[in-house]
């Protein structure tokens, strides 16, 4: 798939990798829907692109069939959709309250799930079409200290998955990128700040570069950087051995 000229929308555009991966999806010649919840940031974002903002604030769930009704309304089409958007919470799980739990479970499962059911009856109708959904290591090797996070990050994982399987024959194709520390306020926004030595974060261009491999060569499955896949091989090997080291070493980041 030729990246250029079709409609891409990016979901968490603001800042981090949804930032990066809007301007590497302009540099490819797409044509930006540019979402998130800070205006400034986006309507600086459109201005180097020329992308069109659209703000919301994905934890309100019943807000996304408007979402998707105002995007097709304003551009016709939709020929990309890449599900970003995410929030983190780290710490004791008995320190998370219901809010918590249920925003971290709204935002980053819920909403990419909701997003891509109203959107894809439109992306069918294309002659190409992709959707990718940006995950976590933390939902192939689970982390401590992230116990909700890890679990919708898993949950995206199995619904990219089914997806998969079931829109196999069509022009829709599903792509996973699989980052593990990535420089970005991801950090600083989810209450606690990565303090370890190792592994060291990476730029948040490095994934969305993946975002773009994904869209223009329909890769299914990614992991940024790429030694991240031997942990989860090591967890599906010898689950007995991985959970020992991960508990000896610690998970929390």
């Amino acid at each position: 798939m030729r990246p250029r000229g079709t409609v891409a929308v990016v979901t968490g555009a603001s800042s981090g990798i949804g930032a990066a991966t809007a301007l590497a999806l302009h540099e490819a010649g797409a044509r930006l829907v540019l979402h998130g919840r800070d205006t400034e940031r986006l309507a600086a974002l459109a201005e180097r692109t020329g992308g069109a903002v659209v703000t919301g604030d994905l934890a309100d769930i019943t807000a996304i069939p408007a979402l998707a009704e105002e995007i097709l309304g304003r551009f016709g089409e939709v020929d990309v959709l890449v599900n970003n958007a995410g929030i983190g919470w780290a710490g004791p799980f008995g320190e998370m309250t219901a809010a918590d739990v249920r925003r971290v479970i709204d935002v980053n499962l819920t909403a990419p799930i909701e997003l891509t059911r109203a959107l894809l009856p439109a992306l069918r109708t294309r002659p190409a079409a992709r959707v990718v959904f940006v995950t976590s290591i933390a939902g192939r090797t689970a982390v401590a200290g992230e116990s909700v996070y890890s679990s919708v990050k898993a949950g995206v994982d199995a619904f990219a998955d089914s997806l998969r399987f079931e829109l196999a024959g069509t022009a829709v194709k599903i792509g996973v990128v699989v980052p593990g520390v990535v420089d970005t306020e991801f950090f600083a926004r989810r209450g606690r700040a990565y303090d370890r030595k190792s592994p060291k974060p990476i730029p948040a261009e490095r994934v969305a570069a993946a975002v773009v491999r994904a869209v223009r060569d329909d890769r299914a499955d990614q992991y940024v950087p790429r030694w991240l896949r031997l942990p989860v091989v090591i967890r599906g090997v010898l689950p007995g051995v991985y959970r020992t080291l991960a508990t000896r070493f610690g998970g929390s980041g």
